[in-house]
């Protein structure tokens, strides 16, 4: 591999190890900066502006204070090549590998490239949380280097879809067709929303979408929770969900059993 792969920059605000939740076995995530989307429950605000950001969070010396912290850093790929590979005998116990999530990976797509490549090349397994809200040509550029896309599909309703999260779904379920058209490995994974999409009948056609039209196996579905709430706070902005709560667990087994009664194996949780 040349240097100039090792040399490409890109912008990211975390890199989180150990992870269980974000393809097969322990895996160390990279959150890539920028986001096309404005979901209201985003429990990752700091993710969505491309622009280095400043967060007040607690001082873990003394948990009555507050500190102010630099979100999101200029790195290479060889950089985070580094972190990536020390954690290799994990991944190859476990199955596991490197997710690139954010954010949004597509909005990076020459970053997102030339680190995934450098995985590849290292025999590291490679996964991308994604909306697919990007071009087809920026997807597919990237298709042969994914393993495993883990594939946010929110809502069937395309104004519904727009109206919690800035943007239309035409072009997200495009995208999703054309990787399941070309074989791509996927998991649709759904975040249960209250008041947005958390009825039988909008679970039930997300999970027809991913089982009859993209030919899937696998959906996970997703509880909404508020771990975000004190990151909106940190960069003095309105938590858009107000004191919406959580479904609980009776909800989410019912929502579980619509979903897999098109056929496809459904998980709560990812």
């Amino acid at each position: 591999m040349g240097n100039e792969t090792y040399s490409v920059r890109g912008r990211i605000f975390d890199i989180q190890k150990f992870s269980v939740h974000d393809g097969p076995g322990i895996r160390t995530i990279v959150f890539l900066k920028g986001c096309v989307l404005r979901c209201r429950w985003c429990c990752n605000p700091e993710s969505q502006a491309w622009d280095i950001e400043s967060m007040l969070q607690p001082d873990p010396s003394s948990p009555d204070r507050k500190i102010r912290k630099t979100i999101g850093c200029d790195t290479t790929v060889g950089e985070i090549l580094q972190t990536v590979l020390q954690d290799k005998p994990y991944y190859r116990r476990s199955g596991g590998g490197v997710t690139l999530s954010g954010g949004e990976s597509l909005c990076q797509p020459a970053f997102a490239r030339a680190l995934l490549t450098a995985c590849r090349e290292n025999g590291v397994n490679t996964a991308m949380e994604t909306t697919l809200c990007a071009e087809w040509e920026t997807v597919e550029s990237l298709l042969s280097l994914v393993d495993t896309f883990l594939v946010d599909i929110k809502h069937m309703d395309s104004e519904k879809h727009r109206t919690f999260t800035t943007q239309p779904n035409e072009t997200i379920l495009a995208n999703a067709r054309a990787l399941a058209a070309r074989g791509a490995h996927m998991i649709v994974r759904v975040p249960v929303i209250p008041t947005f999409n958390d009825t039988p009948a909008e679970l039930h056609a997300i999970a027809s979408f991913a089982y009859e039209e993209l030919g899937l196996e696998e959906m996970h579905i997703l509880p909404y929770h508020k771990l975000g709430y004190d990151k909106y706070v940190g960069l003095g902005r309105e938590y858009p969900m107000g004191d919406l709560p959580s479904p609980d667990k009776a909800r989410m087994e019912l929502l579980r059993n619509v979903c897999a009664s098109t056929g496809i194996t459904c998980h709560i949780g990812g």
